[in-house]
């Protein structure tokens, strides 16, 4: 069976809902799975938009939301689960400096945000202040499966 993630919120390449932006309520999106591969220990979340500052030019991949040591036996994360997660995970920094989710506040064009799950054969030592690169590191020999789901965003008052 296949690593798959979703949300009810946005298919697949769709328009991210404005409540999940800093255009509206900024909460994080409902977010679903199944396929999680045997021997899965715990499940990492990197949320992330290669296209900043703009996408007919990126120059950085700006991190929205940094998660980790979610328990292998969860399926889904509700919406507005940023700040109330299981007590096993972790909330790392996302690229505005702060832990938690922030959502897409694009400034100038359609933005593409990767929603990546990875599933992992091992629990990951908590550590404060982590940030996508020093996941990426300490799970770099872990990961079982990769599960990924894509929105868009453009502001309505911005150009492009």
């Amino acid at each position: 069976m296949d690593f798959v993630l979703e949300s009810t919120s946005f298919r697949s390449y769709g328009e991210i809902p404005r409540r999940h932006t800093c255009d509206g309520e900024d909460v994080s999106p409902p977010l679903s799975w199944h396929g999680t591969p045997p021997g899965t220990l715990s499940l990492a979340l990197i949320v992330d938009d290669p296209d900043a500052p703009d996408p007919n030019s990126p120059q950085m991949v700006w991190v929205h939301w940094v998660v980790y040591n979610l328990p292998v036996g969860l399926e889904a994360l509700a919406e507005g689960a940023s700040g109330n997660l299981p007590s096993s995970a972790v909330e790392g920094i996302n690229g505005f400096h702060g832990p938690g989710w922030r959502g897409p506040c694009p400034p100038i064009g359609r933005h593409r945000y990767f929603h990546k799950l990875y599933a992992l054969d091992c629990l990951l030592e908590p550590v404060g202040g982590i940030t996508k690169p020093d996941l990426e590191r300490l799970m770099i020999t872990h990961v079982l499966a990769k599960a990924e789901l894509v929105g868009t965003y453009r502001r309505f008052d911005q150009p492009g």
